[in-house]
């Protein structure tokens, strides 16, 4: 028997935008990647508000965090707008193998499906706490962790993980382009069955105020149970 999918967090919603806080593992729309799975986040908020929203981004179904959806086709071209001039701002927080430098910038151009030619690809970085654990991994006698704020300027495929990957910091859960031995680790250790990277928060024009507003996500209690584990509470930007 078949159970109801649990509701989606809305985090604001007006006249003109619906903003929700995706949960890991569901894609946002219908692709073929998604085949016959019956379940994706527009047709089930659109189920849940009653009212025909438009995404006017995109997060992997792998990642959780904000997600801004337009109330019609008007608002969802100038949400468009502003994303194609890089003028949203959008700030992610990952957990990383290994200890980053306090900030940096990767830039990397990047392919996509069906796109073989790179295109640029920017993604600014800041370390918010470390950790090192007195376990042997592979060759080494600790293991080593970063959470990092992640702010990319461009919105290409896949594209932190794939920095994060080309920076030799592996995204903690990327089954994709992560590092096996490090994700194993975390299953049985944490019981942490999830990619670590949530969209923390957008800021953006309100598409018709035109005021600055900023969305912000909390984390899940798989997310939330690495963060105590390594005693890194006091290091999330607020409110998280």
């Amino acid at each position: 028997m078949s159970t109801a999918p649990a509701p989606i967090e809305v985090l604001h919603a007006d006249a003109s935008l619906v903003v929700v806080n995706k949960p890991v593992g569901l894609a946002v729309h219908r692709s073929h990647m998604t085949g016959a799975e019956p379940d994706f986040l527009i047709a089930l908020i659109r189920a849940q508000t009653g009212r025909t929203l438009q995404l006017a981004h995109r997060l992997d179904r792998a990642t959780s965090g904000v997600l801004v959806l337009a109330g019609d086709r008007e608002v969802a071209g100038e949400l468009g707008r502003q994303f194609m001039a890089q003028t949203v701002q959008k700030r992610y927080l990952a957990v990383v193998r290994g200890h980053v430098a306090d900030e940096g910038t990767i830039d990397h151009a990047l392919d996509a499906p069906g796109k073989p030619v790179p295109q640029p690809a920017v993604t600014h970085f800041r370390c918010l706490a470390r950790v090192e654990l007195p376990i042997p991994l592979g060759r080494y006698e600790s293991v080593r962790y970063s959470l990092v704020e992640a702010r990319p300027e461009s919105g290409r495929y896949r594209q932190i993980r794939r920095h994060f990957k080309h920076a030799s910091h592996h995204l903690i859960g990327d089954t994709s382009h992560g590092e096996g031995r490090h994700n194993r680790f975390f299953r049985i250790r944490y019981a942490v069955h999830r990619m670590l990277l949530h969209a923390s928060s957008v800021s953006l024009r309100h598409p018709v105020s035109g005021e600055p507003i900023t969305f912000s996500a909390p984390l899940d209690p798989a997310f939330l149970r690495v963060i105590d584990a390594f005693g890194w509470r006091e290091a999330l930007p607020a409110p998280l």
